[in-house]
């Protein structure tokens, strides 16, 4: 079991999501899964959905003003899907009849900052995020109703043809950059930082008790059928590091009997159980893997999972209109009172991509 890069960036104030606005209570926090694309890597890199070149490089800024605001892929995907239907990713410098003074990758007017400030791509694109995460319920919106609401586009449907082709841009430049969260491989050493967490009012569970799995690996002890793959614990301290407060229900059901959904199938009981985990809250907030901490830990760690890992509730963002731009998640369908994430049908470590 390799260790998870230390590649933790750290941010002050606020750290902004595809879920809205999240105080962090120390007032600064550790950012998983966002690390900066190379631009001029970007430039050189094979056309994607028919961008290229300054395009693609133009792609890179905008992610990368997402990454210093700790907006995730989600997030990062709208931005570029705005400024494909703007500009086709060229940062122009003039207008249109309807805007004569329009200019650059998002076409934004001299009400939204200085010729130089529109016309830096990295400026812009901030900008253009800013306001996007002060338009109220934009994360429950259709892509193209968010970036029309920003934009003032009277056609909310105008921007849905560039979701697809900016969902493979993001992916194509973010898939070999991907950074990662400062979390040892230790097993023992992951439970008893959660055991810690867990005697503090961090971590807590239902009934029956799958704490009591991870407080056997803390003291050393191997319970038969009650053990839980180190991956899955680094996903527990990362989620506990980032949300502060979180609720898991399920974890082995190998260990504690529970016949439920796949049975012994499931990924909480294949393979001696524990391959997998499952978060009713996180923030103190109840999730149903379309709301905006759900989307907030997918985007988090999408990029430092294991390539075939798991996450559920897609049919639960299908119905909120949610289509999210993953490197390694697998999607499926589950109830939607809970995040559902697992490994148990990959061998493969939790390390960059």
């Amino acid at each position: 079991m390799g260790l998870v890069k230390l590649l933790a960036t750290s941010l002050t104030g606020l750290l902004l999501t595809v879920g809205g606005t999240v105080a962090l209570s120390s007032g600064t926090g550790t950012t998983c899964g966002m690390t900066a694309v190379n631009r001029a890597d970007a430039a050189q890199h094979d056309a994607v959905s028919g961008y290229s070149g300054d395009q693609l490089a133009n792609a890179a800024d905008i992610i990368n003003a997402g990454v210093q605001l700790g907006l995730t892929a989600q997030a990062q995907t709208l931005g570029v899907m705005t400024a494909m239907g703007e500009s086709s990713l060229i940062n122009l410098d003039h207008g249109d009849t309807a805007g004569p003074d329009s200019r650059s990758l998002f076409q934004q007017r001299a009400t939204w900052g200085s010729l130089a400030e529109r016309m830096d791509p990295t400026i812009s694109a901030r900008l253009f995020f800013q306001r996007l995460i002060a338009l109220t319920g934009w994360e429950t919106m259709t892509p193209s109703a968010a970036a029309s609401a920003v934009q003032i586009n009277a056609d909310p449907e105008h921007y849905a043809p560039f979701f697809a082709p900016a969902t493979d841009v993001v992916t194509a430049l973010t898939a070999s950059s991907a950074g990662a969260c400062g979390v040892g491989g230790d097993a023992v050493a992951l439970a008893q930082q959660l055991v810690t967490a867990a005697d503090n009012g961090q971590l807590r569970g239902l009934v029956p008790d799958h704490l009591k799995e991870i407080r056997w690996i803390a003291s050393g002890q191997t319970v038969p059928d009650c053990g839980i793959d180190t991956r899955i614990l680094q996903v527990m301290v990362l989620t506990v590091n980032q949300f502060h407060q979180v609720g898991v229900s399920d974890i082995n059901r190998k260990c504690t009997g529970q016949l439920l959904g796949a049975g012994t199938q499931s990924s909480h009981w294949i393979n001696g159980g524990g391959g997998a985990v499952d978060f009713y809250s996180l923030g103190g907030r109840s999730l149903t893997g379309a709301d905006g901490q759900s989307l907030r830990l997918i985007g988090l760690l999408d990029p430092v999972m294991p390539t075939g890992a798991r996450i559920g509730q897609a049919d639960c963002r299908r119905e909120a209109g949610i289509r999210l731009a993953v490197v390694h998640f697998t999607q499926f369908d589950d109830t939607c009172n809970h995040l559902h994430l697992d490994v148990a049908f990959t061998a493969d470590p939790m390390t960059v991509g």
